[in-house]
């Protein structure tokens, strides 16, 4: 029950019965922390000790001494109804209510880690700004063009004109086509097709198809076989090797490998461009994120590539990720498993 004390006064006083009120806070959850006029802390739930991970036999105790955070006590000394902390020792943000406690000059605080919540919440502005940044480039270009139009220039004139607005609308539909791809993987639409198949032969498909500038360095076992749905590794293949070629300086190999280690065989496309900052590893599978955004204009990319990647990767159970190679360059490693349990053997 939530109050150590509580359950001390029920045990010895079993007439009286527990206090299903506190049966409640205990299993509620959010934290709650009971703290007296001192700041010390009285008691707390187990939502609440499991995350500062307090020791109740020790309680009453200091505030810091037993959460190991100063917000805490600054939200304390603030004395207002609600807010909203960063911690430092855990590294959460939570939500804060105070309420008065149980006994005169006792006062509860309740929290709720909103981490995720406020992540999502700037994942969300981001993409609206960036999809407005992605569509507002075209779309101005578009406007500049048929405005060019409308005063009846030459005919040469027309003609670059009429190329400039097809090429922003091809660029318009990428974009719509790539976000209702998007949706379509996260909402589950689609089966899988998985069969096993030569990986060699499938990255040499992806390699043609492709036709990067740049010269393909390729290793992979001869008979390494994977079971995969087919169509989606390859534009996931196809999506980091579209990548790799834009960020590769001219003249630049792009390096291929696949081999098998454990339980998974994992492919790895890395080229020779400047890398990339530790702290743009995990976002840059985000939507319309981009490292440098001047660089990702000039060489026409959308920032939606590897999204859809990631995404083709994980309805596979696969997972995908990115690091910087100690020579130079940026390596980008996806991994499926080798074997699935009652898949469909297919010869190819």
């Amino acid at each position: 029950m939530i109050w150590a004390r509580w359950r001390r006064d029920a045990t010895n006083n079993p007439q009286d019965g527990l206090d299903p009120f506190a049966d409640l806070i205990e299993e509620a959850p959010v934290m709650a922390l009971l703290l007296d006029r001192e700041n010390r802390l009285l008691a707390a739930n187990e939502a609440a000790r499991e995350f500062f991970q307090i020791d109740a036999g020790r309680l009453p105790q200091g505030l810091l001494q037993a959460t190991r955070e100063g917000r805490l006590a600054e939200v304390l000394r603030a004395g207002r109804p609600e807010s909203e902390v960063r911690l430092t020792h855990h590294r959460r943000i939570v939500a804060t209510r105070l309420v008065p406690g149980p006994r005169p000059g006792e006062t509860l605080l309740f929290a709720s880690d909103v981490t995720e919540l406020r992540r999502l919440e700037r994942v969300r502005q981001e993409f609206v700004a960036n999809l407005s940044h992605e569509l507002k480039t075209p779309l101005t270009s578009l406007r500049l063009a048929a405005e060019s139009l409308a005063d009846d220039p030459p005919q040469v004139a027309r003609r670059r004109f009429a190329d400039r607005i097809l090429k922003d609308t091809d660029q318009l539909t990428a974009i719509v086509n790539n976000l209702r791809q998007l949706a379509e993987i996260e909402r589950g639409d689609g089966e899988l097709t998985i069969g096993r198949f030569a990986l060699a032969e499938l990255l040499q498909e992806v390699i043609q198809r492709s036709r990067p500038e740049q010269p393909i360095d390729l290793t992979i076992p001869g008979a390494l076989h994977i079971e995969a749905d087919r169509s989606k590794l390859a534009q996931a293949l196809a999506n980091l090797l579209d990548n790799a070629a834009k960020f590769s300086p001219p003249g630049a190999g792009i390096d291929i490998q696949a081999r098998s280690a454990q339980g998974e065989v994992r492919i790895t496309v890395r080229d020779h461009g400047p890398g990339i900052s530790p702290e743009h590893w995990e976002r840059v599978f985000e939507r319309f994120y981009k490292v440098d955004q001047a660089r990702s204009r000039a060489s026409g990319g959308s920032g939606l590539g590897l999204a859809i990647a990631k995404h083709l990767l994980l309805v596979q159970g696969g997972r995908i990720w990115t690091e910087a190679e100690p020579d130079g360059g940026q390596r980008f490693t996806i991994a499926l498993p080798e074997h699935r349990a009652g898949s469909v053997t297919q010869a190819s």
